[in-house]
């Protein structure tokens, strides 16, 4: 698989996503497990036309900073660019805006795997 691979995902930040609809907090802000959700799914996504049939991505590792807040009815965008491909490891710098502002960054690992063997176990 090829390094450099980009892959972006959005969504409309509602009362739902908010930490205190989550449990991760108590304030009406875009969730940090929210947000993680936003930047994996951007990442998956990228390589998902890449992988042999019968293949997925499963995450194995994050380390993500949440650096600023965002309310409900801000638009939130996440994009990830794959870092290494290792076997079946995979390795992404991934990053969350709202608009112009970032607000999320870090890295993601996910490993390659038979989707019938994984959920065989």
């Amino acid at each position: 698989m090829q390094t450099g691979i980009k892959g972006e995902k959005e969504v409309l930040v509602t009362p739902q996503m908010c930490a205190d609809a989550v449990g991760s907090g108590d304030m009406p802000v875009f969730a940090t497990p929210q947000m993680v959700a936003l930047m994996e799914g951007a990442a998956a996504q990228s390589v998902q036309a890449a992988l042999p049939e019968g293949s997925t991505t499963v995450g194995t590792a994050l380390d993500i900073r949440h650096i600023a807040a965002t309310k409900p009815g801000a638009r939130v965008r996440a994009e990830s660019e794959l870092l290494q491909a290792d076997g079946r490891k995979l390795s992404f710098h991934v990053q969350a805006w709202e608009g112009e502002k970032l607000i999320g960054e870090g890295t993601h690992m996910r490993v390659i795997v038979d989707r019938q063997r994984f959920l065989a176990k």
